[in-house]
C-alpha cells in the first residue's frame, strides 16, 4: 500500500535534516581537530635551565660531604655546565678541595673558582709587588755594573712600588744623569728618583 503524499515529504524532510546534522557534526570534528593545538616539546633553554639546576644541586651535595669544606660558605652557580665557585674558603688547600670535588660531578664541563681565602688578595699583591720591586733593583744594579761609564760608581739602588730611589757620590751633574737614563731603561721602572745623589767635593 503506497504511503500517504505527506508521509513521504515528512520521511524526505527528515532524511534530509538528520545528513545536515550528521554533515555539520563530521565538519566541527574536523575544525576542531585542525585547530587544536600541538602539544610543544620543551625548549633547549629550557632544557638547560633543568641541567644547570641538576649540576648545582649535586655541586652543593658533593661539597658538603667534603669534611674539609666544613667551614667554607660556598656559593654554587652553573650556566650551560660551567659551575663558578663564590665565596670564601678556609684555606688555599680548601679552596682546591673544592674546585677538584665539583670537576667530579656529572655534567660539569668547566669550573670558574672565584673562592677568596682568608688574606689571600693583600697577600698575593704584596708578595709581587717584592718581587717586582726586588727584581727591578737587581737590573739597575746589573745594568750599572755592565755600563761602562757607570761601572765602579758607588751607588746604592733601591725600589719602592716601581719607584727607584739612587743614593751616592758621583763626579758631575752629568754621571747623575747618565745613571738615572740607565736606571730609566729597565723594565717596569715607573720613575727614577735621584735627589740622594750628590757631586764628590761639593
Amino acid at each position: 500500500m503506497p504511503l500517504p503524499l505527506f508521509c513521504k515529504t515528512s520521511f524526505r524532510s527528515t532524511l534530509i535534516a538528520t545528513c545536515l546534522v550528521v554533515g555539520l557534526g563530521i565538519g566541527m570534528a574536523g575544525t576542531a581537530s585542525a585547530e587544536a593545538p600541538m602539544p610543544q616539546a620543551h625548549s633547549d633553554g629550557l632544557g638547560a635551565a633543568v641541567t644547570d639546576t641538576v649540576i648545582t644541586a649535586k655541586v652543593k651535595a658533593k661539597l658538603m660531604a667534603e669534611d674539609s669544606l666544613k667551614k667554607t660558605d660556598i656559593k654554587v652557580i652553573t650556566t650551560n655546565g660551567v659551575v663558578t665557585l663564590s665565596g670564601s674558603a678556609s684555606s688555599s688547600e680548601a679552596k682546591s678541595v673544592a674546585e677538584a670535588a665539583t670537576k667530579l660531578v656529572d655534567g660539569v664541563k668547566s669550573v670558574d673558582n672565584t673562592l677568596k681565602t682568608p688574606g689571600s688578595s693583600h697577600a698575593v699583591a704584596k708578595t709581587k709587588r717584592v718581587v717586582s720591586d726586588s727584581w727591578i733593583t737587581t737590573k739597575v744594579k746589573s745594568g750599572l755594573l755592565a755600563d761602562n761609564i757607570s761601572k765602579g760608581v758607588d751607588v746604592s739602588v733601591k725600589t719602592l712600588h716601581g719607584v727607584v730611589v739612587l743614593k751616592g757620590a758621583l763626579a758631575n751633574q752629568d754621571a747623575i744623569d747618565h745613571v738615572k737614563d740607565v736606571a730609566a731603561k729597565v723594565k717596569g721602572v715607573k720613575s727614577v728618583d735621584t735627589s740622594a745623589l750628590t757631586i764628590a767635593g761639593k
